[in-house]
């Protein structure tokens, strides 16, 4: 072969090792190669005697005959690739989950993990390669290799997932990682000491970069993705056999030539098979506990996104009974972090009927394999929570834990319950509002037929029909005031005598509210009392006065009874009437059918005594003094 179309001793000039300098050799021994067909021809052509020369001709081809692979190691080196691209894929998608300085970390655990794998499966595989001849490594450049698999690995990782990073960067990174790879790969095999010089074929040289840099451009676009667990171990699984690829192409680039007269090496003090199960096991165990980190990660992620959405999450042991809650959980039952949370602390705190529930919940969810999906009020901290689980079985289909989540629905429940409150409260409105109309629609029609019939004219009666329409407005105005649920009977009295003058009216009594039902039957009996004095007596003259009294009284009834009386003084000489006006009757129809109580009259020659008892609800009561 022409010097040209070989990498003459590449191993040992380029990356700066050691070797022998080579003496003139027979043009027979310059030729022996790893090709038997080549010795073979090398034997037909020249004398016996030729390979008797200095005894060294069939040392080497029994040398030469001796070299191979041990597959058990290259079946491992295998194992390591594929499931170190495996878990680089994955800690890589932790990279989209992060931002800043977290994700600058996942992204370098990724590319450490996949820089290391691909060295680990390289020297296991240079480790089940055999020569026959004693091999020793260089420690400086085994570590230099191990250095450019990680180092490369990292530049392209960092540069395929930063944010922003587009095709062509990916595709440079790719490049410059394959470059890497290569490089670590002869650097390695410069870390080599044997008693043969190394030189590679060019050809198989460039297709070995070339596989290394697809394969890693490959990689770098899978891990700036998002897959899904087959998508991902059936991309490890192509990355993995390329790069095993990539390794053994190389391999096959390579030209050993024994070196005459060179002298034995000692072999390394610990078998290569072992050395080569004890780095792929050291290997195996980063790469798991990387995969326990990035798991550990997760989880942890999961739980703050619970703990900041106010969700509980717990775990039932189905065998042992024993119940495992996170602090959210156990702060719905007045618990603190440090505590512990039984299952016997759980039901207590549910009703026997929830607990009833909650057994045939769980007893179903097992038989069915169906989402436990249930709410319960607890009783001694007056709250709801909605409890959300699943069961897992083991291999054998037996349900062995159910995991799952707690939710406060307190303010669901308050809302739902207002809600209902809230309906049930429109629909008494509205009954009550078409019975108020009703009502006042009556009462007007009883006005306007009273009115009719003690007046002598028209005027007259618009005059008093006015009058008694506006009373009633009054009476609207206080209730409207206080959303028409009651009103102050010291509001009423005060409403109606404001447009007389204040010396003149004295109202005594306690703070007390009336249904509107009752304080529309008051008020209009008010103003009839009003309008009469007002016209005959003690406020139609400057000397008289009025003192209304009110209070309430309990006479052994279901109800307190309200007393009201009205004394008018120094006003004209009253004389009782001949017949009962309209105010009278209107007097006694509000007070015996609205109000349920009795009215009293008495006509005195000093002054109007009205007394009204009647049977009332009052909401509350607070003795005070009003002077209108």
């Amino acid at each position: 072969m022409r010097p040209d179309r070989r990498f003459g001793g590449l191993g040992a000039s380029l990356f700066g090792g050691h070797r022998a300098p080579r003496p003139r050799q027979d043009p027979l021994k310059s030729t022996l190669r790893l090709n038997p067909w080549k010795i073979q021809a090398c034997q037909q052509r020249r004398p016996a005697a030729l390979y008797s020369s200095e005894g060294r001709l069939a040392e080497s081809l029994a040398i030469l005959h001796h070299h191979h692979h041990d597959w058990t190691l290259v079946c491992l080196s295998l194992l390591v690739a594929v499931f170190g691209s495996w878990v680089a894929l994955d800690l890589a998608s932790r990279v989209q989950t992060h931002l800043g300085r977290a994700r600058l970390t996942w992204t370098s655990t990724a590319a450490i993990a996949m820089g290391l794998s691909i060295w680990s499966m390289h020297f296991i595989a240079m480790l089940g390669f055999d020569p026959g001849v004693p091999v020793v490594y260089a420690p400086g450049l085994t570590a230099l290799s191990l250095v450019l698999a990680i180092s490369s690995t990292w530049g392209a990782f960092i540069a395929a997932t930063r944010p922003g990073a587009r095709s062509g960067h990916v595709l440079l990174a790719g490049a410059a990682m394959g470059l890497g790879i290569c490089a670590m790969h002869y650097v390695g095999m410069a870390a080599l000491r044997t008693a043969m010089t190394l030189d590679y074929r060019p050809g198989l040289v460039a297709l070995s970069l070339a596989i290394a840099i697809v394969a890693s451009t490959i990689g770098l676009f899978v891990a700036r993705q998002p897959r899904t667990a087959i998508s991902r171990l059936l991309a490890a699984s192509l990355l993995g056999v390329a790069v095993v690829g990539m390794h053994y192409t190389a391999m096959a680039a390579l030209e050993l030539t024994p070196i005459p007269g060179a002298a034995s090496m000692a072999s390394m003090g610990v078998p290569p098979f072992l050395l080569g199960v004890g780095v792929a096991a050291g290997t195996l165990l980063v790469l798991f506990l990387a995969i326990m980190a990035s798991l550990y990660d997760q989880r942890g992620n999961i739980l703050q996104a619970l703990d900041a959405g106010g969700v509980g999450y717990w775990e039932y042991d189905l065998r042992s009974q024993s119940l495992q809650a996170s602090s959210q959980v156990k702060a719905l039952f007045d618990l603190r972090g440090d505590e512990d949370l039984t299952l016997e602390h759980w039901l207590g705190a549910l009703s026997p009927e929830d607990r009833t529930r909650r057994d045939r919940a769980v007893e179903s969810a097992q038989r069915t394999g169906g989402d436990y999906d249930h709410e319960y009020q607890l009783l001694a901290q007056d709250r709801w929570v909605n409890v959300r689980g699943k069961v897992i079985y083991d291999q054998r289909g037996r349900a062995v834990r159910m995991i799952g989540v707690v939710l406060d629905v307190t303010d669901r429940h308050e809302a739902f319950a207002a809600v209902t409150a809230s309906e049930q409260r429109h629909r008494l409105l509205t009954n009550e509002l078409n019975h108020r109309v009703k009502n006042t629609l009556a009462t007007i029609q009883s006005i306007a037929s009273q009115t009719a019939r003690g007046v002598a004219s028209l005027s007259e009666f618009r005059r008093a029909f006015e009058d008694r329409l506006m009373a009633l407005s009054a009476t609207h105005n206080v209730l409207t005031q206080a959303s028409w649920e009651a009103a102050e009977i010291g509001d009423l009295l005060a409403q109606e005598m404001a447009p007389y003058p204040a010396e003149q009216v004295t109202l005594v009594g306690p703070s007390l509210r009336l249904p509107a039902r009752h304080a529309l039957a008051l008020g209009m009996v008010l103003h009839e009392l009003a309008t009469n004095a007002a016209k005959y007596g003690a406020l139609s003259t400057p000397n008289g006065r009025l003192d209304v009294q009110w209070a309430t009284f309990d006479i052994e009834r279901p109800e307190p009874m309200l007393v009201l009386e009205w004394r008018e003084t120094g006003g004209p000489a009253v004389s009782p009437p001949t017949k009962a006006g309209f105010g009278s009757r209107l007097i006694k129809v509000s007070v015996e059918k609205d109000l349920g109580g009795a009215v009293a009259l008495d006509f005195a020659p000093t002054g109007l005594v009205c007394r009204i008892e009647a049977p009332l609800q009052p909401i509350s009561e607070s003795p005070v003094r009003l002077d209108a």
